[in-house]
């Protein structure tokens, strides 16, 4: 390990040597890229630094001690050296973690979709819940929403949702959402008090950028008809809505949330490329997931990840067995403590994998 952090403090040093020169600064492309790179560097290099530190408190106390001479002297280097064992294991387990491979979307925006599984209006209603849970923690991180496509209920409950959330890092905090989450309550509409069980799917996907993915506008077929939805204000009298199929997958991407015909076309488009680079990524994960089951970033949609239970006022993530008994703070898009707790062992899990 140490000789990788060697390596990579002298890379680190020669970016800034380039940085330093002002004609980098006529070209921003390359200028950058460089910060961007000295960005992502930084975390381990501040902890290499002090792990060299401590090194050098070891070997600085040890020579005091063995040396003899003054009982003042010694004690102070035998207090500095307590001090430096006592953070050197923390500081390795944090380089270890800061030197696995870094997903390469996790600076990237991403697109949500919610769809409503099992149980009728009462998925659909979860559904909604769910896009309000991760619309509030978005906003809680500053990132921005934007619906890209919404199917809803007269109720006011969401059959299918799909909204990109741009912001920095927001796909690394978002990604292990991905899954079927359970909820466990009392609707609304139930006389008895009986709890019910039903269910919503959530898929979050990196946003395909145009260096991404390229789509043959040959392979396209597109339609155009009138939007449809829960009455009033959401049915359009013009033909704005699309339609999008993309021949060679088969996928297919409607789009009416916009009055213009155009704006609507640009978003299936958005949404068609995201879902495109997602089927290739997905290939890869599942070969991945086959190798090492049971991991945390699994990304498998099939797979039920949570359940939220109103009655307990339980939020349990079955990946890591995480209980928690705030689900009306989670609703409301406290999510940073079940994100982090997923990070973690995720790290956990990758760290296995290079042993």
């Amino acid at each position: 390990m140490l000789d990788t952090l060697r390596g990579i403090e002298e890379k680190y040093n020669v970016i800034e040597t380039q940085l330093a020169d002002p004609e980098v600064y006529a070209d921003p492309q390359a200028m950058g890229k460089l910060l961007k790179e000295q960005k992502a560097l930084m975390p381990l290099m501040e902890a290499y630094k002090e792990y060299a530190a401590a090194l050098q408190t070891v070997e600085e106390s040890m020579e005091i001690l063995n040396a003899g001479g003054d009982v003042e002297l010694r004690e102070l280097a035998q207090e500095e050296l307590d001090a430096a064992r006592a953070v050197i294991p923390d500081l390795e387990e944090r380089m270890k973690i800061l030197l696995l491979p870094v997903d390469p979307n996790d600076e990237k925006n991403v697109v949500m979709e919610v769809r409503a599984g099992v149980g009728g209006e009462e998925s659909a209603l979860f559904a909604s819940a769910l896009y309000r849970m991760y619309t509030m923690f978005a906003e809680s991180n500053r990132w921005k929403v934007e619906n890209l496509s919404v199917n809803d209920t007269e109720l006011g409950g969401i059959k299918e949702i799909s909204f990109l959330i741009s912001g920095n890092g927001a796909y690394s905090r978002l990604k292990y959402e991905s899954g079927v989450h359970r909820v466990q309550r009392v609707p609304d509409t139930e006389t008895q008090g009986r709890i019910h069980t039903s269910a919503a799917t959530v898929a979050v996907l990196p946003e395909a950028e145009d260096v991404d993915i390229e789509i043959n506008p040959a392979d396209l077929q597109i339609e155009t008809m009138r939007a449809s939805g829960a009455g009033g204000q959401h049915v359009n009298k013009t033909d704005s809505a699309i339609r999008m199929l993309h021949i060679p997958s088969g996928l297919v991407v409607e789009c009416q949330d916009e009055r213009s015909q155009h704006k609507n076309k640009d978003r299936a488009l958005k949404i068609l490329k995201t879902r495109l680079l997602d089927m290739e990524r997905q290939k890869q994960t599942d070969e991945i997931a086959a190798a090492r089951k049971g991991q945390v970033g699994s990304g498998d949609r099939s797979e039920r990840i949570r359940t939220y239970n109103f009655p307990q006022s339980r939020v349990t993530d079955h990946r890591i067995n995480l209980t928690l008994y705030k689900i009306d703070a989670i609703m409301n898009g406290e999510l940073n403590e079940v994100v982090d707790a997923l990070t973690t062992a995720d790290q956990a899990e990758k760290l296995k994998g290079e042993e």
